[in-house]
This record gives structure tokens, C-alpha cells and sequence, in this order.
């Protein structure tokens, strides 16, 4: 009961949060705003690291990740997981599908090659989540979260669960804070991108590699290469664009997968399923030379004042407000256009924007329920040994790592998280994490987190560990809390205070 009370005490207090007029964050206030926002919430020191620091150089180094080592230990932890080091083509022969004997496929085999093909999936999620949680880089885990949804690959899609970690890992992250052409190739030539949208059956209709799967033209890339990952909904392209851009990338495409004809990215041209004529792609005149035209392709859309509006819209959305500023939006554009799409010079126009820093934006982003988990870990500082919990969690809450079935990515804004059963199991979690029985520092006995399911009810009463000090909370999150969350904390026992911080709007939101 005591539950459910909270629960729509919580979801009255966000809905009703930050509606007041328009002014500078308070200096006292902006420490904890660019932890929220930059990084993943604080963790214990962050806050008088951070305004000793200064805020501006705190923003500047983490926009220079390199600047910042890694911890040993994490570094050390990464380096174990060895599939996040395998190329696409390794992963595919060490634990793609089995080999076709007279021209069948043992059904056996099969299903212990996908159950050995686990690992995979299992080490990307233990590396996303370990990195989120620990490393000081922490914009460049925002940074890469962002644009994994932004060019969204669903793992569960055929072989894009033996390729979708290294996506993030060779296509995603090395580039999430430089050139966003740069982004733009190594998405659109990842194994993972070309198989998750079909463009490697892409193939022009009358050439002499047409046989079998490969026959005519594929659209489905080209098309969200345009709505989603460059020029948006409304950029101005017309449907004969996006049939001219099928034609471009024909033949952008995978290999044979245990051939010599690809790299070991795995990316392959096939010349022999390409469309060599002459094209119009938006308003401009495309000779037909093969691989270069869809690298021009990608070059005129990377450097499209429409890609600069969305990119710059999609970015103020997460960093600023769910319906940013115009005038933001616009600056933003402009820089990207000035830079050539350096995200880096972007973001720092962002981040010393007055709309960053105005007082009507702060607190007001609902935190999704991967930057809610992740924040509450750090909050807590508990060591995660085991990601296992907080995977279930991520399932249970509609938001499973590398599990979005459409193309478009998880949403970032209010509307798509805020409803009762997501804030009962939001303060269900806090509840059992504040406790101290959530298993995350104990190793996982079974071999493979991502295999066999547990019962919730046995895994969260699993002993784990001492309850979390609230004291100690309230300290890491710098005491930012309104006189009415205050008073429902001090009206509780002492045992559900921290409970109740991290269910509190103020922790709800960033």
C-alpha cells in the first residue's frame, strides 16, 4: 500500500515540477545540472570534485575524453571480455550458424551454435553497463548511447546478434564525440546496419549478380538513412530520392561470409550487383562510378542544412528540454554547418548555450529508464560484479539494452516513460537497491546471465550486501531536494529513506 501511495505521490510531484519563470540557474545549482546532464548523476565526491574543478573545465575535459584515464580495475575488467575485441568476420566464424552439409543445416547444431553465441551479447551489455556506471569519460557514454539510438541496429534480428556489440563498439563509440560523416560511414558500412536494414540484399534489378535473395532494389535503408540518421521526416527529400539512393548503394553489402572477398570489417562492394548508371539524387547530378557514389551520397546528406537541423534538434532534446528552444536549435545548426559536423564543437556550443544554463530547463528531463538505473547505481556506489539485475530490470521497465525492435531508438523525452506501472517499478527497485538485496556485487553462478530466467521475487531477496546509507545519499546528491520530498523522507522509518531519495522526483529527473 505504502507503495502504491508513493507511487502517485511521485507521479503527481514530476507532473507538476518546474513550471516557474524563466532565469539563470543559481551557481550553487549548476554543479549538480551538468552531472545530471553531461554524465549519469553523480557519484560519491563527483560534486566537490567537480566545484573544485570548476564547471567549465570540467565540460572541457569531458568533451576531450582521452584527457581522462580509465580506472585499472575497469580497464582491466574490459580487457577480459574478449568478443568485444573480435572484428565482425572472427565473431561470424567463431559462433555464426554452423556450415550447410548437402545443402542442410543440422537443426542441433544450429541451436548450440545461437546458445554459444551468447557470450556476445552478454559481454556488450556487461561493457555498456560497467562503463556507464564507472568511467569518469561519462559524456562519452552519454555520447554513445545517443547515437546507438540515433542509429539504432536490433540485435535480435537474424545475424545482428553476433554483430551488434562490435557495432557499438568499432562504428558507435570511436566517433561519438568527433566528425559526424565520420559516424555517418562507419554505420552505414557495419555488417550489423547492413543486415538489421536489409541493404545487403540491395541489388539493381537487371545486373549480373541478380540471383536468389539478391534481386531488385532494397528501399528500406535509404530510407531511414534519410528520415532518421541524416535529414529527417520533413528534410525535403521525395520518395524518387529515396529510390535514387536504393540504386547508389546497391551492392553495399556483406561478403561471402567465410570468403576472402571482405575485410575484415566485413563490409563488401559487389560490383557485380551494382546500378553503374548515371543519377539525380538531390538536385545533384551522381556520375556512376560504383563504390564513390554512395560515398558521395553520404556526403551530401552529412552536410545538408537539414541533417544539421535535425542532429542539432535531436541533441537539444537530450540535453536541454523535450520541446528545445528554436533559437538553440538554429545556433546549433549553424555550428555544425560552420565545423563540417564536428559534434565535439556542437556540443560546446551547447553546453555554454544560455538555454543550457536557464533555470526553467533545469530538472526538467524525466530520466529513462537506462540513465535512472545507472544513476541510481552510481548514486549508491555499490561495485557491479553482476549486471545481471539490472539487465531484468531494463526488460521489466520496456527498455532492454540493444533491444529496440524499430529503427527510430528509444525515445528520450517524458511522454514515453511516464506512466504508474513504470513509476511502481521504478520505486520497487529503488526500494530493493536502497535495502541492499539486490545481488550486484556477487558474482553470477549461472554461465550466462542472458540464458535461463530467474523468479524476481528470489532474485531480489537474494542477500547482497549492507543497506545503503542515506546519510551518505543525501551527501552525493548534494541535498537538492524540495521541502515536501524532505518532509516524506523525515515522516518514513529511517530504513526507507534511502528508499524514498531515490524514488523521489528529484531523482526521477535530471
Amino acid at each position: 500500500m505504502k507503495l502504491i501511495v508513493l507511487c502517485i505521490a511521485v507521479l503527481s510531484w514530476v507532473l507538476m515540477t518546474n513550471s516557474g519563470m524563466a532565469a539563470a540557474i543559481p551557481d550553487e545549482l549548476k554543479t549538480l545540472h551538468v552531472l545530471n546532464r553531461l554524465a549519469y548523476g553523480p557519484s560519491p565526491g563527483d560534486v566537490q570534485k567537480v566545484r573544485a574543478l570548476g564547471v567549465n573545465q570540467y565540460i572541457e575535459e569531458q568533451l576531450t575524453p582521452d584527457s581522462i584515464p580509465l580506472p585499472e580495475h575497469l580497464s582491466r575488467e574490459l580487457d577480459e571480455l574478449e568478443t568485444l575485441r573480435m572484428d565482425p568476420v572472427r565473431l561470424f566464424k567463431e559462433y555464426g550458424p554452423p556450415l550447410k552439409r548437402d545443402r542442410q543445416v543440422d537443426p542441433e547444431a544450429a541451436r548450440e551454435a545461437r546458445e554459444r553465441a551468447r557470450i556476445i551479447m552478454e559481454q556488450a551489455v556487461q561493457a555498456r553497463l560497467w562503463r556507464a556506471i564507472e568511467s569518469p569519460r561519462q559524456l562519452q557514454e552519454v555520447m554513445t548511447d545517443f547515437w546507438y539510438n540515433h542509429f539504432n541496429v536490433f540485435a535480435a534480428k537474424g545475424l545482428d546478434h553476433l554483430w551488434t556489440g562490435a557495432y557499438e563498439e568499432q562504428a558507435i563509440r570511436p566517433y561519438a564525440l568527433g566528425r559526424f560523416r565520420e559516424l555517418l560511414g562507419a554505420t552505414a558500412k557495419h555488417p550489423a546496419m547492413l543486415f538489421y536494414l536489409d541493404n545487403w540484399q540491395n541489388t539493381a534489378s537487371n545486373s549480373i549478380g541478380a540471383h536468389g535473395k539478391l534481386q531488385g532494389l532494397n528501399e528500406n535503408y535509404a530510407r531511414e538513412l534519410m528520415e532518421l540518421h541524416t535529414l529527417g521526416v520533413d528534410g525535403g527529400y521525395t520518395q524518387d530520392d529515396v529510390i535514387t539512393l536504393a540504386r547508389i548503394l546497391t551492392g553495399w553489402g556483406l561478403g561471402r561470409p567465410r570468403g576472402r572477398d571482405i575485410n575484415k570489417g566485413g563490409f563488401f562492394f559487389d560490383p557485380k550487383r551494382h546500378d553503374f548508371s548515371s543519377k539525380i539524387f538531390l538536385g545533384q547530378t551522381i556520375r556512376g562510378s560504383g563504390i564513390d557514389e554512395g560515398e558521395e551520397a553520404l556526403d551530401i546528406l552529412a552536410r545538408h542544412p537539414a541533417t544539421a537541423r535535425h542532429i542539432s534538434f535531436e541533441l537539444a532534446q537530450y540535453f536541454v528540454a523535450d520541446d528545445p528552444p528554436p533559437a538553440l536549435v538554429k545556433r546549433l545548426s549553424q555550428r555544425f554547418l560552420d565545423t563540417d559536423g564536428e559534434i565535439r564543437a556542437v556540443l560546446d556550443t551547447l553546453f555554454h548555450s544560455p538555454e543550457f544554463w536557464d533555470q526553467k530547463y533545469y530538472g526538467n528531463k524525466l530520466k529513462t529508464p537506462y540513465q535512472y538505473l545507472v544513476s541510481a547505481v552510481r548514486a549508491t556506489d555499490i561495485k557491479v560484479v553482476n549486471v545481471r539485475p539490472l539487465y531484468g530490470m531494463l526488460m521489466q521497465l520496456g527498455m532492454p539494452l540493444y533491444g529496440c525492435l524499430t529503427p527510430d531508438g528509444y525515445k528520450n523525452t517524458r511522454d514515453a516513460w511516464l506512466n504508474p506501472d513504470a513509476m511502481t517499478r521504478r520505486i520497487s527497485f529503488a526500494t530493493v537497491l536502497a535495502s541492499g538485496r539486490l545481488p550486484l556485487g556477487q558474482p553470477n553462478k549461472e554461465s550466462g546471465f542472458m540464458r535461463k530466467k530467474t523468479n524476481d521475487r528470489e532474485r531480489e531477496m537474494t542477500p547482497a550486501g549492507e543497506p545503503i546509507n542515506d546519510v551518505e545519499l543525501v551527501r552525493t546528491l548534494d541535498n537538492r531536494f524540495s521541502t515536501q520530498t524532505q518532509t516524506a523522507i523525515n515522516a518514513a522509518p529511517k530504513p526507507l529513506h534511502a528508499a524514498l531519495i531515490l524514488g523521489s522526483p528529484e531523482f526521477m529527473q535530471r
